[in-house]
């Protein structure tokens, strides 16, 4: 056994297949989303499939009381978690600018003040034991001008880069993860059609890309990019010039 996780936005995705790798490797969980019907049917698959432990958080972490109850479950001295993965997250359809400002509320909340919140309350916990990991899910949008999106990204790429740095010798790894296009339920969400701008090689798959994060997880890195091709875009990306970077930045969402 290696401990217990939580993670957020678990019933789709990035977050599902963390899950479900997690638990594979012994790992028990707490699952965190805001549908109660799919994390009941996520949770009973993975105990049934994984003998594993699996309790689950029906919560809004845009909201203050969907907040509290995960970061009730990571301040739970007689239950610890020893990983946290900040996975939950969202997108508007429209540039800045365009959207309705009350969606960009709600986005900033679950995609920033979220994982702030549950980052605290897991470092000061993991701090406190002399051990601990948190993976933020971020995007190699983090690297280029996209509008709010990238800029939350980016906002906790930074803080990820800094904790790892700050409280690695305190025993806890802070890494942010940075994929490209993965195919997921997000887009779909969104009310777009990614197909459309998005080339096949740039699609990545959920599994696969979780692998590689833990595998970088492990290696204490604060920040992991999967995939060589992504490695060699986010590279251009942070040092090719800024007019170019953001001409290539228009493409896909």
């Amino acid at each position: 056994m290696r401990g217990r996780a939580l993670i957020t936005g678990a019933t789709a995705g990035i977050g599902n297949a963390f899950a479900r790798e997690l638990a594979s490797r012994g790992h028990d969980l707490v699952i965190v989303a805001r549908n109660t019907k799919r994390l009941e049917r996520v949770a009973a698959g993975l105990r049934e499939k994984y003998h594993v432990e699996v309790d689950v958080i029906t919560a809004d972490l845009a909201t203050h009381d969907g907040l509290r109850a995960a970061v009730n479950a990571l301040t739970d001295t007689a239950r610890p978690v020893d990983l946290l993965v900040n996975n939950a997250g969202s997108s508007v359809a429209e540039w800045f600018g365009i959207t309705n400002i009350e969606d960009e509320d709600h986005q900033l909340d679950l995609m920033v003040r979220a994982p702030m919140h549950l980052m605290d309350a897991a470092i000061k916990a993991m701090t406190g034991r002399g051990h601990g990991e948190i993976l933020n899910v971020a995007s190699v949008a983090a690297f280029t001008p996209r509008g709010t999106y990238s800029a939350h990204k980016a906002w906790i790429v930074n803080l990820s880069r800094w904790a790892n740095y700050h409280y690695g010798d305190a025993g806890v790894t802070v890494m942010a993860l940075c994929p490209g296009f993965v195919r997921t339920e997000f887009h779909q969400r969104m009310g777009i059609d990614p197909n459309k701008s998005v080339p096949r090689w740039m699609w990545l798959n959920a599994d696969k890309v979780v692998k590689a994060a833990l595998d970088d997880l492990d290696k204490r890195k604060a920040v992991s990019v999967p995939t060589v091709r992504y490695k060699i875009l986010a590279t251009i990306s942070q040092y090719a010039p800024k007019p170019l970077v953001a001409r290539m930045a228009r493409r896909g969402r």
